[in-house]
């Protein structure tokens, strides 16, 4: 998903270079109030140190294809979506200049496809299946996992768009997106299974600590909630 140099004309870097800063400052001040004490804030490190690792592992899924792990929904689930999208932005940045792993002047393409696109879907996602399922532990690890299967192949095809406007080859846009989300989607699996395994353990080990969590807390009648409590 790491969009190189070169791929999109200097009008298109531009124009997302400057959605990614855009989005970078209204996240800011959100972020502030998604880490509210110092109990969150650790944990903000360790998505950024777990996204930043997992996206250095390749999996493979077929012909030739290898995807790795985005962590957009994740990060949304577990710290916010506003801190989530600081911890991509961080994490890719970091990438960029030290790893080479996609291109400078491609970087805000990068925020606004791998961070902002897969967080918003991933947690929109993420927000309608918890309200449609059972109140439940395992219901917010589905959620989790579903979020994270749509925000991959979205984001796939929102990068199909930026190069229908400013794309610096001519390829047959029909045959891309469909080799776009269609591997993107065999991705999308991968990315949900990871999801769901580290939403699992978080959610049995610290659930207080997981910001997808409040909702679902947030959802209990009073009579739920001293039970809970006693």
């Amino acid at each position: 998903m790491h969009v190189p140099d070169g791929f999109l004309d200097v009008p298109t870097s531009i124009a997302t270079g400057a959605v990614a800063v855009a989005a970078i400052a209204v996240a800011l001040p959100r972020s502030r109030r998604e880490v509210a004490d110092d109990r969150g804030a650790p944990l903000v490190g360790i998505v950024a140190t777990v996204i930043f690792a997992a996206q250095m592992i390749n999996f493979p899924v077929g012909a030739g294809t290898s995807g790795h792990l985005i962590g957009g929904t994740l990060a949304a689930v577990l710290v916010g979506p506003a801190t989530g999208l600081l911890c991509l932005s961080v994490v890719l940045i970091v990438q960029a200049f030290l790893f080479a792993d996609g291109g400078v002047t491609a970087l805000g393409t990068n925020i606004t496809l791998m961070g902002m696109v897969t967080v918003l879907v991933g947690w929109g996602v993420f927000r309608g299946v918890i309200a449609a399922l059972p109140r439940g532990r395992s219901s917010l690890v589905a959620a989790s996992a579903v979020g994270a299967f749509v925000s991959v192949p979205a984001a796939a095809a929102v990068f199909v768009l930026l190069f229908a406007l400013g794309g610096e080859v001519p390829v047959p846009l029909d045959a891309m997106l469909a080799a776009m989300v269609g591997w993107h989607s065999l991705i999308g699996i991968g990315e949900a299974v990871i999801t769901a395994l580290i939403v699992s353990a978080v959610l049995a080990t610290r659930p207080d600590l997981v910001h997808g969590a409040r909702f679902e807390r947030a959802r209990r009648t009073p009579r739920m909630r001293e039970a809970a409590a006693a």
